[in-house]
């Protein structure tokens, strides 16, 4: 990969024309972290397409090989040969995680049950964010950690020697936190378990099946339980990715919002853990259509066309928050151009996101010109009815690394009128290299 600008790269969006034709977003990038280090964990070469190719995902293939395993890319397709579970080696140098929460998580997960040492560093942004949370399960498993004051990067951590298998019940809910814990059961003895009161994205438990892991889900009194057998043997596989619903849910909002728009978003996935956005958008009156709906690689996936339509201010169900967490930014942005008053709650999972997304998104919006009011679990928007935003001025969106605030107030551009400054689009690239590509492709 091109080695990222050192400096701020600020960039002005502004109206453009109705956005038309089909556009096709990057891999899912959820998936894809998974099928790295999955097919690093198998016996035999894991092949995989539509692999995306952003910074955080790289960021989990280069630590992946620094603890052994072999990763190409031949053509379109990347190639896995794997060590096996229990063959993970001792990284030479500190594993450099970047911009990436996914990457550090889980990959301290398959750490947390391999006799080995590793360090773990990032960014600036990262190195904010909390560790504890998964600190504390792996902990009871047999890691060890020395972490800088209050669990967060740079720290170190050696798994244990012989791993436990745990019964954990998520404090919150959390898909990284169980995938964490669930990783480290594939090198334990015994079954490892983990009790979710509200669901998450699935996507571990639909790859680790997928890779040939002793797995059962079980749902009693409301909750999922999930076991995983562990010493497990995964067997190598052919992996498709899916579009990622978090990177299509910008260009579904900006074709809702721009009138005249008529786009159709190639290959996406609909997990139903992740498809909370696509239900909320049509309860606020969106015209979204699933074409071609079909299975790709056990996950469900549809062409959607998406036209321009006026939104309605809703109150969003708390309960949807886990299946569309990364794309609140983005659904605020909606909210700000609706016809009335939008209230969310139950989003205090946005505040140890790369940024605190609720303040970072209210300051935003406001500077743009909307009404946000900020609550301690949610924001209220009372929106312009379909009127565009004014703007920004001589002030720049501050958007403190975050790739999911800068791509959303670039979408807010496109509904304003003087349009709307970005301090630096940077981050974008760490989930999303092409999206100023396939903006100006789909409103030329």
């Amino acid at each position: 990969m091109t080695a990222p600008a050192t400096s701020p790269l600020p960039r002005r969006f502004a109206p453009a024309g109705p956005l038309r034709g089909r556009v096709r977003v990057p891999g899912d990038k959820s998936i894809s972290h998974r099928a790295v280090m999955l097919g690093a964990l198998a016996v035999g070469e894991t092949r995989v397409t539509g692999l995306l190719e952003g910074e955080d995902v790289m960021a989990t293939a280069a630590a992946m090989q620094a603890m052994g395993a072999s990763i190409d890319k031949v053509g379109e397709e990347w190639r896995i040969q794997g060590v096996g579970v229990g063959g993970l080696l001792q990284p030479a140098a500190a594993l450099e995680m970047g911009n990436s929460g996914t990457s550090t998580r889980l990959l301290m997960g398959l750490v947390a049950s391999h006799a080995i040492t590793a360090a773990f560093t990032g960014d600036a942004s990262l190195s904010r964010r909390p560790m504890g949370r998964v600190i504390e399960p792996l902990s009871r498993i047999g890691a060890s950690f020395t972490p800088s004051p209050g669990g967060r990067l740079p720290l170190m951590m050696t798994g244990a020697s012989v791993p436990v298998p745990i019964e954990y019940r998520l404090p919150v809910a959390s898909a990284q936190v169980k995938s964490a814990v669930l990783l480290a059961g594939l090198n334990t003895a015994g079954i490892t378990t983990v009790i979710e009161p509200v669901a998450t994205r699935d996507h571990s438990e639909r790859m680790l099946r997928g890779f040939g892991a002793d797995l059962e889900v079980e749902e009693a009194d409301d909750e999922r339980v999930i076991r995983v057998r562990g010493e497990a043997d995964l067997r190598p596989q052919a992996i498709e990715v899916p579009g990622d619903p978090s990177s299509a849910a910008f260009f579904i909002v900006a074709a809702t919002l721009v009138e005249g728009s008529d786009l159709t978003i190639e290959n996406v996935g609909l997990n139903p853990t992740r498809a909370g956005i696509v239900s909320v958008l049509r309860e606020m009156g969106a015209d979204i259509e699933e074409l071609a709906l079909r299975g790709v690689g056990g996950e469900p996936v549809a062409d959607l066309r998406v036209r321009h339509s006026p939104l309605k201010g809703i109150e969003v169900d708390p309960a949807v928050a886990p299946s569309m967490i990364d794309e609140f930014p983005i659904l605020f942005v909606a909210a700000a151009l609706a016809n009335g008053r939008t209230v969310t709650r139950g989003l205090d999972e946005l505040r140890v996101k790369e940024s605190d997304r609720l303040s970072v998104m209210a300051e935003a919006l406001v500077a743009a010109g909307a009404r946000v009011e900020e609550t301690a679990d949610g924001l209220i928007i009372d929106g312009t009815a379909g009127e565009p935003l004014s703007g920004t001025a001589d002030n720049p969106i501050r958007t403190h690394l975050d790739h999911r605030i800068a791509m959303s107030m670039a979408i807010a551009g496109l509904v304003s009128r003087a349009g709307v400054e970005i301090d630096d689009t940077r981050p974008i690239a760490t989930s999303f290299p092409a999206f100023t590509t396939l903006l100006e492709q789909a409103t030329r």
